[in-house]
Formats: structure tokens, C-alpha cells, sequence
């Protein structure tokens, strides 16, 4: 088992307990943490998070959502992204707010 851990403004010092068969989206929804999502499946790009420290395993998910040069950032898609230890993420709430707005 794992912490999680989220870090931004509006959601300071959340965390979970998941285990590395558990997403990261679907470990926050369980507890009750909003990240948005549309397809839980790697294609849409809404829930992309950037893991700031920490082990994880990236799932399959489209380089149109997720390009390689974010890959290479940490960058993830909480819907792909299985802890391996403790993970601190953070949500990319910029581009969340662009495909919102648009």
C-alpha cells in the first residue's frame, strides 16, 4: 500500500492510501477527490497530472494527449498512472481549465 498525495492550491495536504493495482484516478475517486476525467481509458487528456517525486507506472495512453516531451516531465494520466511507492502529484489544472473553458 501507498500515500498518494496531492499538491496544488485548492487541494493541499489530500492523500489516500492505494495499492499498484489501483489508478490514481480511480484511488481519488474512492476517497472522494475530484481530478476530471472523461474517458478513463488514455484518450482524452483531461485528468493528465504531473508526478513531482516518486515511482509509478505509466498505462498505455494516445501521444496526442500525452506527447512524449511530457512524458519525459513526469507528466501522466491519472487514469494510467499506478503507484510503485509513495507518489506526490500534482494536478495540471492549467490545461484543465483551457478544454473547460473552450
Amino acid at each position: 500500500m501507498y500515500t498518494i498525495k496531492i499538491t496544488d492550491n485548492d487541494k493541499a495536504n489530500v492523500q489516500w492510501i492505494s495499492s499498484e493495482t489501483e489508478s490514481v484516478l480511480d484511488g481519488a475517486q474512492r476517497n472522494g477527490v475530484k481530478i476530471p476525467y472523461a474517458c478513463k481509458g488514455g484518450g482524452c487528456g483531461l485528468c493528465k497530472i504531473r508526478i513531482e517525486n516518486g515511482e509509478f507506472e505509466r498505462g498505455p495512453s494516445s501521444v496526442a494527449v500525452l506527447p512524449h516531451d511530457e512524458r519525459e516531465r513526469n507528466y501522466s494520466l491519472a487514469c494510467k498512472t499506478y503507484p510503485k511507492g509513495n507518489i506526490q502529484i500534482q494536478l495540471d489544472l492549467s490545461r484543465q481549465n483551457e478544454k473547460m473553458s473552450s
